[in-house]
């Protein structure tokens, strides 16, 4: 029988949810000094990568400055087009576990549309489904062929997105799912029964608390995502409306052993004052804490 890690050893955090984030003009970036002594003064041990060129790019020195802040790495989030026939997408999948190292860090794939940022999308044809499809698996066994593992993460904007979407990944392919429960909400699929019902398949958490009101305005198309951002969208762990001790119970009850992490997408007009960004994460993570705490 397994034993399960400490909560300390099953909790990460992102750079995102400090504002980092790699759509252009997306905000105020704060340096990885600023964010990684953030991590480590709250008692975060993990963090996934944030955007390409956040982190040093050689793997050892990456490993090497997030252990000086007592971190390991949880994960890339890599938005990579994967449903374009003329696109071979595993080069960009190469890349980005070369890059993997330290840890237990989890490929984060978002099948982006080719365009900047998450405010629209196109459709997709048949054969970009096949392509989509078939790239994925093969994403899926090049990670394994390192012992390492791929997952697809839904999220608004991008060719995976609404829950008819999420279902046909499941069903045509083998690739975990990143179960990002803000996005899977925006997008139109309830995070807790997507945990029921498909927890063999979740191999990565991103946790985000939503208000429903904005995410049904970013939804509808009322408002951009971006804008949904700005106003409101996000809230700490356990002030919005998403079923978060249900996804925790349904993933803890089938023994699910992988990160949470701690991410919630922001906007800095600004550098911030006092403790910033930092105090909703550390809100978050007593929270999430609590609930991993009661599970048995």
């Amino acid at each position: 029988m397994t034993t399960r890690q400490p909560v300390e050893r099953r909790v990460a955090g992102a750079p995102i949810s400090w504002g980092v984030s790699e759509v252009p003009g997306w905000g105020y970036q704060l340096s990885a000094d600023r964010v990684l002594a953030d991590m480590r003064a709250m008692g975060l041990t993990a963090t996934e990568f944030g955007p390409e060129g956040y982190l040093p790019a050689e793997p050892a020195r990456r490993s090497g400055l997030l252990a000086s802040y007592g971190l390991v790495a949880a994960g890339a989030f890599v938005p990579v087009v994967l449903h374009d026939p003329a696109i071979d997408p595993l080069a960009d999948v190469d890349r980005a576990l070369d890059a993997l190292a330290g840890g237990r860090p989890v490929l984060v794939l978002a099948a982006a549309t080719g365009r900047t940022g998450y405010d629209v999308r196109p459709e997709m044809d048949a054969a970009g489904w096949s392509t989509l499809l078939s790239n994925l698996d093969r994403a899926t066994d090049r990670a394994a062929e390192r012992g390492l593992v791929a997952t697809l993460h839904p999220h608004v904007g991008t060719m995976v997105e609404k829950p008819d979407e999420v279902r046909r990944v499941l069903d045509g392919s083998a690739i975990p799912l990143c179960l990002d429960t803000g996005h899977l909400l925006i997008g139109g699929t309830d995070p807790a029964g997507l945990a029921r019902d498909a927890a063999a398949r979740i191999g990565h958490v991103h946790l985000k608390d939503v208000t429903a009101s904005v995410a049904q305005q970013v939804a509808s198309g009322e408002i951009s995502y971006t804008e949904g951002v700005a106003g409101g969208l996000y809230r700490p762990l356990g002030r919005g409306d998403v079923d978060l001790a249900g996804v925790v119970a349904a993933l803890e009850g089938v023994g699910y052993r992988g990160w949470y992490v701690l991410e919630q997408d922001t906007i800095l007009d600004g550098p911030p004052t006092g403790e910033g960004p930092a105090g909703a994460v550390r809100e978050s993570l007593s929270y999430l804490r609590r609930l991993l705490g009661g599970q048995r």
